[in-house]
């Protein structure tokens, strides 16, 4: 990452400010998080580093005439290169395949959800909007009161679009035309009652 906050503050009063908006026709509970990866993939560096220290000396002991010694320098400087290169986050991630980063991303949403309370409202209406910026990966994670009446094939749309947001280097307008989307699904499937309390802060949660 470069540094600079994932959102500024006047992006996350934006989305806190959609996020109300959204949850005005709707018992359903939106909670935003922002996390700048999920899962630091040092081990695939690892394991590049292995295999070619492994596989090197072959071709050298075939094609070429260096000694033993030669040979296990060599073997010693591609693991360490391998591993010095490891240390950039980009490398890793190139590293690493997509169907891992995007286990990964999902796998970091539901321990999100799970481990931020966000099942525990009175209907079981939590529903978390989930980014990892690294993996350029986008999740909704529903509780059952949801679920129950919104199934997740209806988020499909909504998430390839946030997702081609993120790709784009526009995470806010992304999560903003995302908000709106499931507030107006919400809202059609999972109405406000009577009361409609507030159970779930509308601020985004920022995980560096």
């Amino acid at each position: 990452m470069t540094g600079r906050p994932l959102l500024d503050a006047e992006a996350r009063a934006r989305i806190e400010r959609a996020v109300g908006h959204a949850e005005a026709g709707t018992a359903g509970e939106i909670v935003v998080m922002v996390a700048a990866r999920a899962g630091q993939y040092r081990s695939f560096a690892t394991v590049a580093a292995l295999v070619g220290g492994l596989i090197l000396p072959w071709p050298l002991l075939a094609l070429t005439a260096w000694s033993t010694g030669t040979i296990l320098l060599a073997q010693a400087a591609l693991v360490a290169a391998i591993l010095a290169a490891g240390l950039s986050e980009r490398l890793r991630l190139g590293l690493t395949p997509r169907r891992v980063r995007r286990a990964r991303a999902r796998d970091a949403a539901r321990r999100a959800f799970r481990a931020r309370g966000l099942g525990r409202t009175r209907g079981r209406t939590g529903i978390l909007l989930h980014l990892s910026l690294a993996e350029q990966h986008a999740e909704i994670v529903a509780d059952t009161g949801i679920l129950e009446r919104v199934g997740d094939a209806r988020w499909t749309t909504t998430l390839a679009d946030l997702t081609a947001a993120l790709r784009a280097g526009e995470a806010e307008a992304g999560l903003l035309r995302a908000i709106e989307r499931i507030g107006a699904e919400l809202a059609r499937h999972v109405p406000a009652g009577p009361e409609n309390p507030d159970e779930l802060p509308n601020h985004v949660i920022v995980v560096e």
